[in-house]
């Protein structure tokens, strides 16, 4: 079984036991946390889509661990003023397992 979940503004095509990546998720290593927004469902050639959402589907999602993604250098500068400013930023994601699809 399959779903595509919608959280942090982004979308996830996920199945049971898959490991992913998440924006940062109010929540400590070890809670479980179930996402109500699924867009989509399918098992073996049946598939619910939903309008936006189907309706009583979702996901648990056990949290692994919190975490800080790679450092991108955001550097601007104008030509010949003298204009330079370098910072640096990571983004915050919470690892989480997928433990159950329920539709």
């Amino acid at each position: 079984m399959y779903a595509i979940i919608a959280t942090g503004g982004k979308q996830y095509y996920v199945k049971e036991g898959d490991v992913i990546l998440v924006e940062k998720l109010d929540a400590n290593e070890g809670d479980t946390v179930e996402i109500t927004e699924v867009l989509a469902v399918g098992n073996e050639g049946d598939l619910k889509l939903g309008t936006p959402v189907v309706a009583g589907a979702k996901a648990v999602l056990k949290v692994l661990g919190q975490g800080k993604g790679k450092k991108i250098i955001v550097f601007k500068y104008k030509p010949k003023k003298g204009y330079r400013r370098k910072t640096g930023h990571r983004q915050p994601y919470t690892k989480v397992a997928v433990e159950k699809i329920q539709a």
